[in-house]
């Protein structure tokens, strides 16, 4: 172990002689290592971008070596946490790096979480540091002066990189640990998606989500250039596009929703696009259909979990008739469909999708049974991870997702999945976006409710609603109420938050 690990120090201290290809070759390397090497290579290229202001490679490199050395001044040791809870500003990206540079772990809090689970996260992750936006707006005042050279620290593969809590969309927030090999691996995955020194990527989520952070880690460890926006807003998101000549991004449907639909978006030049990406939740056929079209640069429709385990991957302009699926999953990547004995369901069959690949969580902090609950071992006892979400696979081998099994509704003994209902209504010309849940029923135990929101100018009724998609579903399927509603609840990053919903209609009794 000790023989391996001075090589592999001898091999970090050789960056600056290696080619950026060569070092992807790497077994392991981090992403401070890699900073550094980006700063060596070229020191006045753009890093960071917000709003008005700029870091170089130069200038991210010192302002890392400051935020460690100031870090371990607090007494920050290698492996111990670090936590902010903040919006996306130029000092949170520094200070996520920086803390990745003394070794420690870096919490991201969602600012959007009430006091009290803001409050449960701290106490569960325990940070010995921990920034929220009063912090780093004096972060200069905090600062040892420049120049100054923290205690170097020899980060290994299997260190926490991060503690990032579930969006909470079905539940308590999980504290979700990734190793620092995982992050290693999602740089190297972005390296053959187009990321590398010449990218210039456009990110509108937050950088507490993982959605955000699995393209601007790699374009940083890539030496290329991050634009973070502090607030979507669709068409400033295409004037920094056309300004900054972007390359690359990631975006949730729902965002690319409000980009495709302004009236003018066909007059903005976006020809510098790459590669665009799209994840968090599914992306509809349709919509991918009409972004492969208006947008240039490929489409790549990902699915998978914060947790690792298999990413499936669809490039949607080169597989036009497989919209309706997520791809195939990613290379190196392993899937099982099971059955609810977890059992391999046979060939063609819907079952509950599990992966496994070299990116891959540590487990859920501090909670060891709900770590065993999401993991599956085959017959060689190889580590699978569950999704909770129900596919079939075609039979080219693309995976269409049916629902996830949390969601599902039993209706008088009967398994009904709200993305067939979904479906339906979403033919209606009147329809700009639905979600459908199951609510408690004397009857029959649940019963499915749709909660829809119209297009500006539709005047449909709820009445009208209801008999239009009970026309067409089956009896077992057929829905007992329709609401109209102005918006649907979200969380940071787009998903729809079911439980919300369900708790609206609680009294309401079927």
């Amino acid at each position: 172990m000790e023989s391996r690990r001075r090589k592999t120090r001898a091999m970090r201290l050789s960056y600056a002689a290696m080619a950026p290809d060569d070092i992807l070759q790497l077994e392991f390397a981090t992403l401070p290592e890699l900073v550094r090497e980006a700063a060596a290579r070229r020191p006045g290229h753009p890093a960071i971008l917000v709003e008005d202001r700029r870091l170089d490679y130069a200038g991210l490199d010192s302002l890392m070596d400051q935020i460690a050395a100031g870090l371990q001044r607090e007494g920050v040791a290698p492996r111990d946490v670090v936590s902010v809870c903040a919006g996306t500003s130029i000092e949170y990206a520094a200070l996520f790096l920086g803390a990745l540079r003394a070794g420690a772990t870096v919490a991201p809090l969602p600012p959007s979480a009430t006091p009290e689970q803001i409050d449960a996260m701290r106490r569960d992750c325990a940070p010995k540091a921990f920034f929220d936006d009063a912090r780093l707006a004096t972060l200069d005042a905090w600062l040892p002066p420049a120049g100054t050279q923290p205690a170097p620290v020899a980060i290994q593969p299997d260190w926490a990189f991060n503690i990032i809590y579930s969006s909470g969309t079905t539940g308590t927030p999980k504290g979700i640990v990734h190793p620092q090999a995982m992050r290693w691996v999602h740089i190297q995955r972005a390296a053959r998606l187009g990321y590398g020194p010449d990218a210039v990527t456009l990110l509108a989520t937050p950088l507490y989500s993982n959605t955000t952070l699995v393209s601007f880690l790699p374009t940083v460890g890539l030496g290329g250039t991050v634009i973070l926006m502090p607030k979507f807003d669709a068409r400033r998101y295409l004037e920094l596009a056309e300004r900054h000549r972007v390359t690359n991004t990631m975006l949730v449907p729902v965002q690319y929703q409000r980009i495709m639909a302004l009236p003018d978006f066909g007059r903005y030049d976006l020809s510098s696009f790459r590669t665009k990406r799209s994840t968090s939740a599914p992306l509809g056929a349709a919509l991918k259909a009409d972004i492969v079209r208006r947008w240039p640069g490929k489409l790549i429709d990902s699915y998978g979990l914060t947790e690792g385990g298999a990413t499936f991957m669809l490039d949607c302009g080169a597989h036009p008739d497989k919209l309706h699926t997520v791809g195939v999953p990613a290379p190196g990547h392993e899937v099982r469909l099971l059955d609810d004995q977890g059992r391999e369901v046979a060939k063609g069959e819907a079952g509950e999708i599990v992966g496994r690949s070299p990116g891959m969580m540590t487990g859920y902090l501090n909670q060891p049974a709900l770590t065993r609950d999401i993991e599956w071992h085959d017959e060689l006892g190889k580590r699978f991870l569950r999704t909770g979400d129900i596919g079939r696979f075609d039979e080219d081998g693309f995976l269409v997702l049916v629902d996830r099994k949390k969601d599902m509704i039993i209706s008088g003994g009967f398994n009904i999945y709200p993305s067939d209902i979904e479906a339906v209504l979403r033919q209606h010309p009147g329809m700009a976006e639905v979600s459908v849940v199951g609510v408690p029923s004397e009857k029959w135990g649940e019963t499915p409710v749709a909660f829809v929101v119209l297009k500006k100018d539709s005047t449909v009724e709820k009445a009208e609603l209801l008999e239009y998609a009970n026309s067409r579903l089956g009896k077992t399927q057929r829905l007992a109420a329709v609401e109209i509603v102005d918006a649907l609840p979200r969380s940071a990053i787009g998903k729809v938050l079911k439980r919300e919903l369900r708790a609206s209609f609680r009294g309401k009794g079927l």
